[in-house]
């Protein structure tokens, strides 16, 4: 079964300092971590993909009718500190797993090398209905 773990940033009771606020060897401390996981998924068979997405700021929003042209902004974005900073996805034998692997996701290591205690957001991926064709 296939899972997306969504990685939300926000502050938590674990870490509240911004991202940009880290040291250099906190952030590739943090970047280090992901790796490894990937790794460790890739050995299980499980990985399937991951990214890491650019701050909300150099995001946009697209809105069509399907009739004219599409109306593309940079926002209304809501105003808050939480952001959605990146995903795994991963193939794996039960929603248990997922979270474990969630989970730990969650734990990587931020200002001191403590856990950041990240939001990480759980969602089976849907299959189509199957057609009549």
């Amino acid at each position: 079964m296939k899972y997306l773990l969504l990685k939300h940033w926000a502050p938590t009771a674990y870490c509240d300092t911004d991202i940009t606020q880290w040291k250099p060897e906190e952030i590739q401390a943090h970047i280090d971590f992901q790796r490894a996981l990937g790794e460790e998924l890739k050995k299980t068979g499980e990985f399937v993909d991951a990214q890491g997405l650019a701050f909300p700021d150099q995001a946009l929003i697209v809105m069509s009718d399907g009739r004219n042209a599409p109306v593309v902004s940079e926002g209304p974005f809501p105003e808050t500190k939480e952001f959605l900073a990146g995903y795994w996805m991963i193939d794996v034998e039960s929603q248990e797993r997922a979270i474990e692997i969630a989970a730990k996701a969650s734990a990587g290591p931020g200002p001191d090398g403590k856990p950041v205690g990240e939001y990480i957001e759980v969602r089976a991926l849907m299959s189509a209905p199957a057609s009549d064709s």
